[in-house]
């Protein structure tokens, strides 16, 4: 075959077009040069500010971007250990699911990781430290560094949200780092909260700078409690999860700038006290109903209590709980699953509340009830909020004769309906026919088929994706029809 002969014309474009691509590579790298330079080039403290913005490993890595940037990261104000996102349910049952071998080399190479990171820091202040692994009491020592580090470096944030599910091995928080040695009797613990001694001085120091503090999976006592409420000025968020060793908590004054707390699954707890405080937001969900007893919370406007055990009383446990704030409350959230409906029973008056959650078990006729209780007793509701938890309950004929008797006037408020567990049982159907003619605002229905303990990520088995599949068909085909179209009708 011959060659064709390249003409001088043809060469002559070729080199124009090699030309072409050295100039516009060059002008890619010149770009990439110059962005990284113009980066370098601005101020240390709003270098550190950016890498602060980072995932710690994402912010280590920054290091190899030029000389100026190769320490940039050991002064970062954000130190977010999360090497695994555990509340994705897959990756937390991959875990579990491993040898006991395999998980303690886990956990070790988890811990040197952060004492390697704690070691190079340089900064002087940290807004943010968190750390979130399965960690158990035989890392006493290197949990103790990394509270004492973030306090004298003044931290704002500090989460330890440790995964050990073993009560015996969970790691107790240290009363030494807080310079608690001596001991209480009770009679000075229940006068109120005890003058206590001062702990190291870079943990004085740092600890009026904390404004939220997350623990999770630790033993904590009420003694360390009180003394973080009464020397942390400015501590507004508190957070405890599965706190063994807690049985009272007491938030009493009005100098203590608690604003919001959670309490979830602290089993040993027995009983909450909040008096004179000027708390904004309380969540309690626990295995049972607790000893709650609140009094002159004027701030108090939002409010959660749920419970994991079916409870006969526990509508009327909670009135009388919440007695002292009820007409100031905005957003409440109540479990009610099992709660007998007295008839004739006078419901309080709601009168603030814009916000409301309930989690019920639709099978009982008596909940209809209770959802037409409280339509009458929250006359400026906007969102309602229905968490279905099927319990397969058969109905007797006095619960059916009840229902054919239940009334209540048109609701001119509630504008936002959302229902979540839905089966398409009609039981289920009943709620949203009912809201549907009272509800004469409403503007959108959301109905969510997903089961109550649904966790992003989580393994789901073929019955549950089964049934969640038919309950999302039944209500595209039966619900969607007799939604009037003026109302947004949504199904996830």
């Amino acid at each position: 075959m011959k060659r064709r002969r390249r003409t001088a014309r043809s060469v002559k474009d070729d080199e124009d077009e090699n030309k072409g691509k050295r100039r516009r590579k060059s002008k890619v790298v010149e770009f990439e040069y110059n962005l990284v330079d113009r980066m370098s080039v601005l101020p240390y403290e709003i270098l550190v500010s950016m890498v602060s913005f980072l995932p710690i490993k994402e912010a280590v890595a920054t290091s190899v971007l030029s000389r100026r940037w190769r320490h940039v990261w050991k002064s970062s104000m954000s130190l977010n250990f999360q090497a695994v996102n555990f509340e994705a349910g897959s990756n937390y049952s991959y875990f579990t699911n491993q040898c006991k071998h395999w998980q303690g080399l886990q956990s070790i190479n988890y811990a040197d990781w952060v004492n390697h990171i704690v070691k190079q820091h340089r900064g002087q202040y940290i807004e943010r430290f968190r750390v979130c692994f399965f960690l158990n009491r035989y890392f006493s020592s290197s949990i103790d560094e990394w509270i004492r580090f973030a306090m004298e470096r003044r931290v704002q944030i500090l989460e330890l949200e440790l995964l050990e599910t073993l009560e015996d091995n969970v790691y107790t928080f240290p009363h030494t780092l807080l310079g608690l040695e001596k001991r209480f009797s009770k009679e000075e613990l229940y006068s109120g909260i005890p003058s206590l001694p001062l702990p190291s001085p870079g943990c004085s120091i740092g600890i009026k700078f904390l404004k939220v503090l997350r623990l999770q999976n630790i033993g904590v006592t009420a003694q360390v409690l009180n003394y973080f409420l009464s020397n942390c000025p400015v501590l507004e968020q508190l957070a405890l999860r599965m706190a063994p060793k807690l049985v009272n908590l007491r938030v009493i004054s009005p100098s203590i700038a608690l604003k919001h707390l959670l309490i979830h699954n602290c089993d040993d707890l027995k009983s909450i006290e909040i008096r004179n405080a000027n708390i904004v937001s309380f969540t309690y969900r626990g295995l049972d109903m607790i000893d709650l007893h609140l009094s002159n919370v004027p701030l108090l406007v939002e409010v959660s209590i749920s419970k994991l055990t079916f409870h006969r009383r526990s509508l009327s446990l909670a009135f009388a709980q919440l007695s002292c704030c009820l007409s100031q409350i905005e957003i409440l959230t109540l479990d009610i699953k099992g709660a007998v409906y007295i008839q004739n029973h006078l419901f309080p008056t709601l009168a603030n509340v814009k916000y409301l959650e309930l989690t019920s078990s639709p099978e009982h006729d008596w909940d209809i009830h209770h959802l037409i209780c409280f339509m009458k007793a929250t006359p400026y509701l906007q969102r309602l909020s229905l968490k279905l938890a099927q319990i397969f309950k058969v109905r007797t004929a006095r619960e059916i004769e009840m229902r054919d008797k239940a009334d209540c006037p048109p609701h001119h408020h509630l504008k936002v309906v959302e229902i979540a567990g839905y089966r398409g049982n009609t039981w289920s159907v009943e709620h949203v026919v009912h809201l549907i003619k009272k509800a004469v605002s409403l503007e959108k229905i959301v109905i969510d088929p997903r089961n109550l303990c649904f966790l992003p990520g989580r393994d789901r088995d073929v019955k549950e994706i089964d049934e969640e599949g038919k309950a999302r068909d039944h209500a595209m085909q039966h619900l969607k029809g007799i939604v009037p179209s003026s109302i947004e009708f949504v199904c996830l």
